[in-house]
């Protein structure tokens, strides 16, 4: 009896793991680098150009999954990359932008710089 839950518990994880693309999300591309690369890149961009804190959020243990956000920016409603797994064979990491109306630097075109 103990199995059947806690096979259900890390199919359900999976299932959320690669499910397509988050509804609130605008796509930014997609790279050739792991998404822990990828995410770290965001954050030290970010970092760098406003010098304030930048929270990363892992979303999938081991870093599978990750959401970096715009600095000034927290967890779990902020403007944010959201960095993924691609669902296409032609990259390793797939990258979004979820949230509106920051101010303050190229977000996006810090996020695609990353790819």
């Amino acid at each position: 009896m103990k199995p059947l839950p806690l096979l259900v518990v890390t199919l359900a994880v999976s299932a959320c793991a690669s499910q397509p693309m988050p509804p609130s999300a605008q796509p930014v591309g997609e790279s050739q680098q792991p998404v822990a690369a990828v995410s770290q890149c965001i954050a030290q961009k970010w970092a760098n150009q406003s010098q304030q804190q930048v929270i990363s959020q892992v979303i999938v243990t081991n870093n599978q999954a990750m959401d970096v956000y715009v600095p000034g920016q927290q967890p779990p409603n902020g403007a944010a990359a959201l960095v993924r797994p691609s669902w296409t064979g032609n990259s390793k990491t797939w990258v979004g932008f979820r949230g509106a109306g920051v101010s303050g630097g190229n977000t996006g075109g810090d996020v695609g710089g990353c790819l």
